[in-house]
């Protein structure tokens, strides 16, 4: 590869580890201002998963071999399974011990 190749694939590394960092902080402020336990799992979850794939993405790019970059995808496929299994769970036990919505309803 040219070292301007390198420059831009260093950039595009540092710009999608970025954006994940900014899904992080999404999701983790989701948790502290959203008011009921399902939006926050809602906004978890999403901004988890994503966050997750774009700093993956981003350090596939710097892996030296094609083994380290689908050692990176299998984390983030087994990442994305446990989240959506976890907050199915989470959802589904609050559901059950009835805790209410932010207006007060209970979920059908």
């Amino acid at each position: 590869m040219l070292p301007s190749s390198y420059l831009l694939v260093d950039l595009a590394t540092g710009v999608l580890v970025l954006a994940g960092a900014f899904f992080f902080l999404a999701g983790t402020v989701g948790i502290l201002r959203f008011p009921d336990v399902y939006s926050r799992l809602h906004a978890l979850t999403k901004a988890d998963n994503l966050g997750l794939g774009l700093l993956v993405l981003g350090l596939a790019l710097q892996a030296p071999g094609w083994a380290e970059r689908l050692q990176l995808l299998l984390t983030w496929l087994l990442a994305l399974a446990a989240a959506a299994t976890v907050c199915h769970l989470l959802a589904r036990s609050s559901l059950r011990q009835g805790v209410p919505t932010h207006d007060g309803q209970k979920p059908s």
